[in-house]
């Protein structure tokens, strides 16, 4: 099922096992455009090999980690750079559309539909058993997709430009999620995951 909002606040999504809620655009002082324009020039992006299953494998899309806190991923350790004044803007927008705080921030640079993100879940134990991730999304549309870990059930929600995903609660423990490849034309983006490394 496709799920979107034409909202101008957080609505919640239905999901069993955790909680999602979106945000069709997050406020911001500049048009999104400029935004993207922003994160793509002033981000040291680094292309990181990563670990899954034992193997090693160059990850499909470039990264970096701004904020307060060093995190664990797939094998790696992310040293923080310090947010810059657009990501604590961003940082600020989102705190204050979410009612929540965060300290860390992964960008996600997808140059085009080649680049992907392997299903998975964000369960890092310096994340705690239960955390919120606020995923703002700038640049061409994609498809995220959650599957339930048991049952299978799938989801699909489509990330446009200059919107706000905040996956909460139990979510990580029972669902994974993932940005498949895509064959059609697609432009770059730059998603921004929020989180809160305890």
């Amino acid at each position: 099922m496709d799920l979107f909002s034409s909202s101008t606040k957080l609505e919640p999504i239905p999901v069993r096992d955790g909680e999602l809620a979106f945000l069709p655009q997050l406020p911001l002082s500049l048009p999104n455009e400029q935004v993207l324009a922003r994160l793509i020039d002033e981000t040291a992006w680094r292309s990181e090999v990563i670990t899954v299953w034992g193997k090693q494998h160059p990850q499909p899309r470039l990264t970096a980690w701004h904020g307060e806190a060093a995190y664990r991923y797939s094998g790696l350790r992310l040293e923080p750079l310090p947010f810059t004044p657009l990501q604590q803007e961003i940082r600020e927008a989102v705190e204050a559309a979410t009612g929540r705080r965060f300290n860390s921030v992964l960008l996600n640079y997808y140059r085009d539909g080649r680049d992907s993100m392997g299903m998975h879940s964000d369960n890092e134990p310096e994340l705690g058993p239960e955390p919120a991730i606020a995923s703002v999304s700038f640049g061409a549309e994609r498809t995220f997709i959650l599957a339930h870990k048991a049952s299978g059930e799938r989801r699909k929600i489509v990330l446009t430009d200059g919107s706000l995903l905040l996956m909460a609660g139990k979510l990580q423990q029972h669902w994974v999620h993932g940005i498949h490849k895509t064959a059609r034309p697609v432009g770059s983006r730059v998603n921004l995951t929020f989180r809160m490394i305890v």
